[in-house]
């Protein structure tokens, strides 16, 4: 086992939308940005010594995700989003993205919750560039939850124990 094995790569990923229909395309995702999360903090002027201010955690802010590929034409997320986008009908829905090892197992996951479409954006064509033609999808989402193997068996240890 190389340390290789051990550290995890950028670029080996896996992003699940929990909708149907999908089609293969719909989890050929190249890039993905954004997952990040920031406490508001909310400032305290201490009452004794005017010396200090204390910072207060809020609340929990979560930045947009932006997803890129190659354009698809037949796909069921850009179905998703073209209803969301052209009709006003959202449909919020989970996502799953996966950080993958070698042996295409994750390692992390973050479970995205309630996520709507928020833009959707086509890259521009020039007929002086060799490139694809790209799409990138900004999904604005309620919080995301992060999954690590060592959590799952326990949660699915503590499932089974309670169902017997």
């Amino acid at each position: 086992m190389s340390v290789f094995d051990t550290i995890p790569v950028g670029f080996h990923f896996l992003v699940a939308f929990e909708l149907f229909p999908q089609l293969p395309n719909d989890f050929a995702f190249m890039e993905v940005t954004g997952l990040e999360v920031e406490m508001e903090m909310e400032a305290r002027k201490e009452g004794g010594q005017n010396r200090f201010t204390h910072q207060l955690p809020v609340r929990a802010r979560y930045s947009d995700i932006v997803l890129k590929r190659a354009l698809f034409f037949e796909s069921g997320i850009t179905e998703w989003c073209r209803q969301g986008i052209e009709n006003f009908s959202f449909t919020p829905t989970n996502i799953l993205i996966s950080l993958l090892n070698s042996d295409h197992v994750p390692i992390n996951s973050w479970y995205v919750v309630n996520a709507i479409p928020k833009k959707w954006q086509v890259s521009s064509f020039n007929a002086m560039e060799n490139s694809l033609a790209i799409e990138s999808l900004t999904l604005s989402y309620q919080y995301f939850n992060i999954l690590t193997p060592a959590a799952l068996i326990s949660d699915a240890i503590g499932a089974i124990g309670s169902a017997l």
